[in-house]
């Protein structure tokens, strides 16, 4: 119903103009004057309940305003709302850079890190699927076993006997038993495998304890556990290992945590073999620091629980069943055919259960993930499916009026996926909630009701907004993204002819179904079909181990805070030849790894101060300013500037000061040429790897990658985190490796790949089971006349190309 300005017709009607003037106020997100990062005094207003869209080339500011402002900002408002003692376990978040943030709501970050950390953490865990599955066998499954835990892999069961005080009247004392039926397997404790350790690589048998016996990492003499073996008294740390008697040789391995005192001071001592099973494996393997992972990998051998096969479930959990299947069997199936089972069941008395976990199970399908199944590891998802999975898990929410923050949900998926997950955007959108979205794919784009477009250029060059407003005002804008919006690939006109073929004759890794395929050599191959149809499975499968290929996955590019682009491309060691041949001085001098660093912050330009249970503080460091090196290092200069001037170069401005003059260097200029050719031109030599989004950290593994030698290059989707106006640029330099003789494989969604591609081979036609079979192998022209498949139907409309009448 229409009222009068300032009036409203519900109960305790207010004519106040100024009140509803100020409700109005907070229907918009401000921020103003935001420098964090690049940001250059950004100011912006970003409606309420309405999808906005952050756009701009890689590096261009749309994290730094998103992440890094908003979202961090929510975070930590709410995080200051805990008590002191619950604030202690968490990070310790400092106001970002703005003078004005006003209007923000709770803040959901759902990014592309991938899930981890624990063993016992699967897809149906993180999702909640896993519970109502629990509740459902324990109310339904015959025979019976007990509550839902005894259908839970991760609670073990218990049983006690002991006396509980209770005070009613005069009565007291009331003895009890207790028991607790849980489901995990008691042998593997509901990891699914056993670990078999390798004793030789824990320790050298040789040798004392105090003459450094134990080989695992962080296990010195010198600290905490040389205090503790020595003052133990369990065992003599002089004599060599391979004297102790068997009890010494069990307390030092396998003594159960016994209260010891030493120096006066109580502590725990506990066997070293079950105290590395409790702080080492009881972690995601991948979520391990990695000399502690390369030591793990070195001395455990993991196998397939033989009691429970792998379910990590009890006997009396995998005994009870529903209509013949049990739950790991349930949680075993593919997410499509499990939501086809439980749409069978036609139970009214669990009817309300069986509705919320189907509408679950489907978002999984709707979402593109309906080939996975429950029991897979959250730590083996990649990127783009771990903020699926995350995506679902807040669509089964009661919150609204939440701020969802998204970092690229289109990654790693098929043009038909990105239909479906742009449904689900709006869908969190329409539940009352302000959804803002880091992207580069038009299609997402489009749906936008507000987009904010930063630039002009990455780094110092960008942090500006470019432009404000609506799809349809940004395509008329003139910006970079503007301009691109509307790009479209056209098919190539002439075709490079292959020099030979690789044969793959019956894969069958995963999903693949005894898959034969010839792919031609010497000339651009991509490889496509929709997520989960058996690409990667493919490619890193049957080609990726082979001689002379190298391989540039989507594995994370593993480093601390020290590493950065100069370390991890090698560009730092002609950097540091070059100033020490000009200066008379030893390399090591320009490494802030080495002789050259702060002794104050040893070389990592800021100092840490560990606060014990509460969240570490990290500050600059005073004596070196960040600089990271010594006072006397940087009086050492060439070409006119020192070392902590060249690592604050971008890679474009290394490039012009190594590329002629006095500082001429021709082997650091061919390796910044390669971060150029890859889109990083905008990069900071000294930037941590820390701070690098996926598809940086992918494009700089990129472009040390190509430094090798070898004749087939296997590419899995170069495009992640490339704006439209860099796809361009990637091409150029595909065809460049091709045109140089080599062979280039390409794991690719995106429609102007495919189109500039010599040979397309499409899997399908639909994931998991349902697909694993090659659904068509040519040209690009032939994939769009044939339209047989549903790369071919959108790849056609991408190039323009319409249907025959």
């Amino acid at each position: 119903m229409a009222t009068k300005k300032g009036t409203r017709t519900d109960a305790g009607t207010s004519k106040n103009p100024s009140a509803t003037k100020l409700a109005q106020e907070h229907e918009v997100i401000r921020v103003h004057g935001a420098r964090v990062n690049n940001l250059k005094d950004v100011s912006v207003e970003i409606p309420k309940r309405r999808l906005t869209v952050f756009t701009g080339v890689s590096g261009s500011g749309k994290s730094s305003l998103a992440f890094d402002t908003i979202a961090a900002e929510s975070q930590r408002l709410i995080n200051e709302t805990y008590s002191a003692f619950v604030q202690g376990f968490m990070p310790t978040l400092a106001r970002p850079e703005a003078d004005v943030l006003q209007g923000l709501t709770a803040a959901i970050i759902v990014d592309q890190q991938r899930m981890g950390g624990d063993v016992r953490s699967t897809v149906g865990t993180v999702t909640d699927a896993n519970a109502m599955l629990r509740i459902l066998f324990s109310r339904l499954g015959k025979p019976h076993i007990g509550s839902p835990n005894a259908f839970a892999f991760n609670v073990p069961s218990v049983q006690a006997v002991g006396a509980i005080t209770v005070e009613r009247g005069n009565r007291k004392t009331v003895k009890q038993t207790f028991s607790r039926t849980g489901g995990m397997c008691p042998r593997c404790e509901g990891r699914g495998s056993v670990t078999e350790i390798d004793l030789s690589q824990v320790y050298d048998d040789s040798k004392s304890l105090n003459e450094g016996a134990l080989t695992i990492p962080g296990y010195s003499m010198d600290g905490w556990f040389g205090r503790i073996f020595t003052g133990c008294g369990f065992f003599d740390p002089d004599k060599p290992i391979r004297k102790y008697g068997k009890k010494e040789l069990h307390d030092l391995l396998y003594k159960e945590p016994t209260r010891i005192k030493v120096d006066g001071i109580n502590l725990t001592y506990e066997g070293v073999i079950s105290r590395i099973q409790k702080s080492m494996l009881a972690k995601d393997v991948d979520a391990l620091q990695p000399h502690v992972r390369a030591f793990v990998e070195r001395a455990m051998t993991f196998t397939t629980c033989p009691d429970c096969g792998g379910t990590r479930l009890s006997e009396a959990a995998r005994s009870s069943r529903i209509k013949g299947i049990n739950i790991a069997d349930a949680c075993a199936m593919q997410i499509t055919d499990l939501a086809d089972w439980v749409r069978g069941l036609n139970m009214p008395a669990v009817a309300p259960l069986l509705a919320t976990l189907l509408q679950t199970l489907d978002s999984f399908v709707e979402i593109g993930l309906g080939y996975l199944s429950l029991d897979r590891a959250s730590g083996t998802l990649s990127g783009g499916e771990a903020q699926r999975v995350k995506m679902i898990r807040h669509l089964g929410s009661s919150l609204t009026d939440i701020t969802y923050v998204f970092d690229e949900p289109t990654t790693g998926l098929h043009p038909h996926d990105i239909q479906r997950m742009n449904g689900l955007l709006l869908r969190l959108r329409d539940k009352g909630n302000t959804v803002l979205v880091v992207e580069h794919k038009p299609e997402t784009i489009a749906i936008g009701d507000h987009v904010i477009d930063l630039g002009p250029g990455a780094g110092a060059a960008g942090g500006t907004v470019c432009f404000e407003g609506t799809v349809e005002q940004l395509r008329n804008s003139g910006t970079i993204t503007g301009r691109h919006l509307d790009d479209r690939a056209s098919l190539k006109p002439s075709l490079r002819k292959a020099s030979g073929l690789l044969k793959v004759r019956g894969a069958d890794t995963h999903n693949l179904q005894n898959v034969d395929v010839d792919i031609p050599l010497g000339v651009l191959v991509v490889v496509t079909g929709v997520a989960g149809s058996g690409k990667s499975s493919l490619i890193h499968g049957s080609i990726a181990g082979r001689d002379g290929v190298i391989a540039v996955d989507q594995a994370p590019i593993r480093g601390s805070r020290r590493s950065n682009p100069a370390t991890y491309s090698d560009l730092l060691e002609p950097i540091r030849k070059a100033f020490a041949k000009a200066n008379g001085v030893k390399p090591a001098l320009f490494s802030a790894n080495s002789e050259g660093a702060c002794p104050a912050c040893n070389g990592a330009g800021v100092i840490y101060t560990d606060l014990a249970m509460m969240a570490g503080v990290a500050s600059p460091c005073e004596e070196c300013g960040g600089k990271r090196f010594q006072p006397d290092v940087l009086k050492y200069t060439f070409g006119g500037k020192d070392i902590s001037d060249v690592l604050a170069m971008s890679v474009s401005e290394a490039q012009a000061f190594f590329g002629s003059g006095k500082a001429r260097t021709p082997a650091a200029q061919v390796i910044l040429e390669r971060l150029a050719d890859v889109g990083l031109g905008y990069l900071s030599l000294g930037q941590p790897l820390t701070t690098l989004s996926g598809g940086e950290r992918q494009r700089l593994k990129l472009a040390t990658h190509m430094a090798e030698k070898g004749g087939i290059y296997v590419l899995d989707e170069p495009t992640a985190g490339l704006h439209l106006a860099d796809v361009a640029r990637l091409l150029g330099l595909l065809d460049r490796l091709v045109d140089n003789g080599k062979s280039v494989i390409v794991i690719e969604h995106h429609q102007a790949v495919m189109a500039h591609a010599d040979w397309i081979i499409d899997l399908g036609p639909g994931a998991g089971h349902d697909g694993g079979r090659i659904v068509f192998e040519g040209t690009p022209a032939g994939l769009v006349a044939a339209r047989s498949t549903l790369t071919g139907e959108h790849l056609a409309a991408y190039v323009g190309v319409r249907p025959k009448k």
